[in-house]
């Protein structure tokens, strides 16, 4: 199947054809009535808008996506891979390592704001996306969404997902809501940190999203005594070894990442 796509641009009745035949019909709402803007994917009302439709809106939508979806994907690989590594530790004993309640906030009210603000973000800015149109070559070769980016997610959530789960399990406690505590600390830790080094420009709804799933996570250990020990989560012991953990699974891959922008520095970071 061939890799190209084709847009099809037209303004009046007897473009309908062509636009929806195409992979993008972009209609122009003009004079000619508007049978083409109908039937259009996107719809615009001057021809000059095009340039700023497909370099500015159209590269923000495409990164914006791909970057979504690559985390959805690791929220999920990870807390699957600590799953694992725990059955395993147990002789495959049918145990869950997280209660429900757990699992269905942390796909929700920890995560979710943070995951989802990173569609505000962005990597140029609208005016030099129109100036450098060479930018967009890079979303041709379709880089930040292939096989290559999801084999590295897939290797990120694997790593910090063992890291996380045998540095709770083996090498800190033995005290299972002890392990319960400290491992899904550093997991929403570790989760909010990789999303904030994954952000370009920060945005003050990220901000939001990060304080308010931080501050969620926080309460959660006050009022929910029945899942947290509150005397040992509220103990430097505690923190010492969520924070070592979340080092552990973060800085490596922060340190790979300056490494890579300061002697292979991506197209955008030249143009910023």
């Amino acid at each position: 199947r061939s890799p190209l796509r084709v847009a099809a641009i037209g303004d009046g009745g007897n473009d309908v054809s062509m636009i929806q035949a195409a992979h993008v019909g972009v209609g122009i709402d003009a004079n000619e009535g508007k049978q083409a803007s109908l039937a259009a994917d996107f719809s615009i009302t001057q021809f000059s808008h095009i340039c700023r439709l497909f370099l500015v809106h159209g590269r923000f939508c495409y990164k914006r996506s791909c970057a979504l979806s690559q985390f959805v994907m690791h929220r999920g690989l990870i807390i699957s891979t600590m799953q694992a590594i725990f059955s395993c530790v147990f002789y495959f004993a049918s145990v869950s390592l997280f209660p429900g309640l757990l699992m269905v906030a942390y796909s929700t009210a920890y995560t979710m704001l943070p995951v989802f603000s990173l569609v505000v973000d962005r990597d140029v800015t609208a005016v030099n996306a129109l100036q450098y149109p060479e930018l967009y070559q890079e979303l041709g070769k379709g880089r930040s969404l292939s096989y290559k980016t999801f084999c590295i997610w897939v290797l990120i959530s694997i790593y910090q997902g063992c890291v996380i789960m045998y540095g709770a399990l083996v090498v800190f406690d033995q005290d299972l809501l002890h392990v319960v505590s400290i491992s899904f600390s550093a997991l929403i830790v570790t989760e909010l940190i990789m999303v904030a080094m994954t952000i370009h420009t920060w945005h003050w709804a990220m901000l939001v999203a990060q304080a308010t799933s931080l501050g969620l996570y926080a309460l959660s250990l006050v009022i929910l005594p029945g899942y947290f020990d509150r005397s040992f989560v509220f103990s430097w012991i505690f923190i010492a070894k969520v924070t070592s953990i979340t080092a552990i699974s973060c800085l490596p891959l922060y340190a790979i990442k300056a490494w890579r922008r300061k002697f292979s520095p991506p197209s955008y970071v030249k143009v910023n």
